[in-house]
This record gives C-alpha cells, sequence and structure tokens, in this order.
C-alpha cells in the first residue's frame, strides 16, 4: 500500500465509527500516548469543531485520519489551528499515509486564509512540513521542544496556546 493509491477526502457522516476504531488502534501501541485520542476526536465532532477532517481510503477500508480544529491564543490573534490526532492504521504505517494527510489538511487550512497551524509531536516528523520550535508562542505545561508552529505569513504572535476542551476527552 503506498499513499498514491489511498484516495483522500473529507470526513463523511458515516465515517465518525471508523475513525473512532482506526484512531484507537493506531495509538494502541504508543508509548507516550494516554490513549484517550479517539475519545480527542470524537469530542472535537461533538463540539463542531472539526475545521477539516481528512481520510485516506483504499478499496473501502479507511487507513488514515487527520483533525484540524481551532486553538485559542492568549493575545486574542485569531486564524490559528491546532493539528492532530494523525492516525494511521498500524498495518500501513511508515508508507507515506500520514504525510500526504498532513499535507493536504495544511494547504487547505492556508487556502482558508488561516495564520498559522500548531502541533504538539516528534519535531524530527513535523519539521519535514515546515513546522519549527518558536519562542513566540508557547503551550503551557509542555517541554517546548515538542510544541512546533508553522505561520502561514503575516506577523507572529506572542502568546499562551490553548487547545480546544475537547483535547481533555477521556470517554
Amino acid at each position: 500500500m503506498s499513499n498514491d493509491i489511498a484516495t483522500l477526502r473529507s470526513e463523511l457522516p458515516g465515517d465518525a465509527a471508523a475513525i473512532h476504531h482506526l484512531t484507537e488502534q493506531a495509538f494502541a501501541a504508543v508509548a507516550h500516548s494516554d490513549h484517550n485520542e479517539h475519545h480527542i476526536v470524537a469530542a472535537l465532532r461533538t463540539a463542531q469543531v472539526l475545521t477539516l477532517s481528512m481520510v485516506a481510503v483504499d478499496q473501502g477500508q479507511l487507513l488514515g485520519h487527520v483533525a484540524i480544529s481551532p486553538v485559542t491564543l492568549s493575545s486574542g490573534d485569531a486564524g490559528w489551528y491546532g493539528l492532530g490526532p494523525v492516525s494511521v492504521h498500524p498495518d500501513v504505517q511508515r508508507r507515506g499515509i500520514g504525510s500526504a494527510l498532513i499535507s493536504c489538511v495544511l494547504s487547505k487550512l492556508q487556502g482558508k486564509g488561516a495564520k498559522g497551524c500548531v502541533v504538539l509531536g516528534d519535531p524530527a516528523y513535523y519539521r519535514r512540513f515546515g513546522f519549527a520550535q518558536s519562542t513566540q508562542l508557547r503551550l503551557p505545561g509542555v517541554p517546548a521542544e515538542y510544541f512546533l508552529v508553522r505561520a502561514f505569513g503575516g506577523e507572529m504572535p506572542v502568546a499562551e496556546v490553548q487547545y480546544h476542551p475537547a483535547f481533555s476527552a477521556t470517554a
């Protein structure tokens, strides 16, 4: 399976259960996870704050999912979003599906006029998408090296970032 075989599309109403199951599977063996990512996606959907929810599908099987939701900046600056969770089925990880989904949603965000995007994750992975550490945007309580920012142009605000309360979901 390569990412050029999978079709990328927006989430459809009937995809919620498959996304839930996929996300749970994708993070099941991840040591640094609290294993609530599937609950976070469901809570974002329930709160109607999934700005973008894209899936990778091949022959009717859901292989990957990525969520984009708004974040709040203490400065009041609008137009900033958070990337994640990003989920790829364990059987097809490391084959470009996650990368294709991330590239797709970042392009769509820029097309919507977003100011930028933040992500909490592996710096070595997310740097390939233009994310970098920032001294101007901070996520309290998180090691700075794992909180990365990608501005889409304009002036970088100085602020603390807060994810939507759905990121606290545990069920």
